[in-house]
């Protein structure tokens, strides 16, 4: 029996209304987006009804790296189901230390432990526990705007957004602006446990910090006696031409957690891995985290192939070409625009396009889906648009993304003088809402 299309499109809308999200249907339908995945393969995406064909250049923010139902990764997991089940969290794993020492292997530094988890919230809160654990201090820094999960720990290290709509949370959480070395020096104290960021901090619109900024956290982490704790969950395993984005600095944390793309878009598994010294509190008492579905034996089969894949010399080498010939054209569109694309951010194929004020990222969103590729705005800066290509993209899908983009900000460059930036797009109703149907 097939598992695509047992309803109609219309079916499905309704029960995920009904029953799932009626706030998500909502918000989609009415932005002309009430788009439902049925079949997938590479680097596209069609709706149930096979009306719509999308180019996925958003790649749920690193999860589909490697494509939709990649053959190779597929072909992993049907092999491991022959032997396999989800194994018990309780017991010794062959699995789990098979890939824990392939990360270390990998690893940007010396990173021999590794806990599994099941998603990236859940890894950043065991990083989080195992750095108050080891220094015995309370406080986390971490960067304004930034994103790391919807988990408690992972969710008071984030954006006040997603977390002062649920009260107190945990205590001891500090934010300083990205990329200010001067904001996080003042904040640094002894009581700091860890300073925790993203590399490349995806839902704050990719910024990319100085040469030098890693560096000078890392220096600022030893002068106190902090770890340092990088979420590469989004920016790791290839995404930037570099197997970790912090190769890019040369910096080496205490923590390193990955996700997303380990999954192979497959299985869910995440990692926290971490220095040796740091596992001194977790051999006194290794039952004290566990994760039932962490670390799934299945799952372990499967991060294990995104590793030999994603780490192959060739495979890297593509991601770089492919990000060569991204700039190069993003540069072309950037110089044809200059008035609307105003800023390039790239590390690889982890891209941010930056336009002139808050409703230009969902405008992009909706224009590039009508030109046949999926891409969403950053939310803590809807200024800017995240654009994440497959990595295994090709130059003549590049081109498709590419001449997609160009239409799209031809259109943007039109239309916007008929939307005043003072109007938030996503919250209208009444004529301005009657504007923009008609617009679209």
């Amino acid at each position: 029996m097939p598992f695509v299309a047992q309803w109609s499109k219309e079916e499905i809308i309704e029960a995920f209304s009904s029953h799932v999200s009626s706030g998500k249907a909502r918000t989609w339908t009415g932005f002309g987006m009430a788009f439902v995945a049925g079949k997938r393969e590479g680097v596209y995406l069609w709706d149930v009804d096979g009306h719509k064909k999308l180019l996925d250049c958003h790649c749920n923010g690193g999860v589909f790296n490697l494509g939709h139902r990649n053959p190779i990764i597929m072909q992993t997991l049907k092999e491991a189901l022959e032997e396999l089940d989800i194994g018990n969290h309780h017991l010794i794993s062959e699995h789990r230390a098979r890939l824990a020492r392939r990360l270390a292997e990998l690893a940007p530094g010396d990173l021999p432990y590794t806990t599994f988890a099941v998603g990236g919230g859940e890894a950043i809160d065991f990083a989080i526990k195992l750095a108050r654990a080891h220094t015995r201090r309370p406080k986390i820094i971490s960067a304004r705007g930034g994103y790391h999960g919807h988990t408690g720990l992972a969710l008071a290290a984030g954006d006040p957004e997603y977390r002062e709509p649920f009260g107190p949370l945990a205590p001891g959480f500090v934010q300083v602006p990205f990329g200010d070395i001067n904001a996080l020096a003042r904040e640094m104290d002894s009581e700091t446990a860890a300073v925790l960021l993203e590399t490349i901090p995806a839902t704050l619109g990719m910024p990319i910090a100085s040469q030098d900024y890693f560096g000078e956290v890392r220096e600022l982490c030893d002068q106190h006696g902090a770890l340092l704790i990088l979420d590469e969950v989004q920016s790791g395993l290839g995404r930037t031409g570099k197997f970790w984005a912090i190769e890019h600095w040369g910096v080496e944390p205490d923590i390193l957690v990955a996700g997303k793309g380990l999954s192979g878009g497959i299985y869910p598994i995440a990692s926290t891995s971490y220095r040796e010294e740091l596992n001194a509190f977790l051999d006194k008492n290794p039952f004290i985290h566990i994760s039932t579905f962490g670390g799934a034996e299945l799952g372990c089969v499967v991060a294990l192939k995104v590793l030999e894949e994603t780490s192959r010399p060739e495979f890297l080498e593509h991601v770089q070409k492919m990000a060569s010939f991204f700039e190069r054209n993003l540069d072309n569109l950037h110089r044809k625009y200059p008035n609307t694309l105003i800023e390039v951010r790239q590390k690889g194929l982890m891209i941010g396009l930056v336009f002139p004020d808050h409703n230009c990222g969902p405008l992009m969103t909706k224009l590039l889906y009508e030109n046949g590729v999926l891409a969403l705005f950053a939310n803590n800066d809807r200024r800017v648009l995240q654009f994440l290509p497959p990595l295994i993209i090709t130059e003549k899908e590049a081109t498709e993304a590419l001449e997609a983009l160009d239409r799209a900000i031809g259109t943007l460059e039109k239309i916007r003088k008929f939307i005043p930036p003072n109007i938030d797009i996503m919250k209208i109703e009444g004529p301005m809402k009657r504007l923009l149907d008609a617009l679209f």
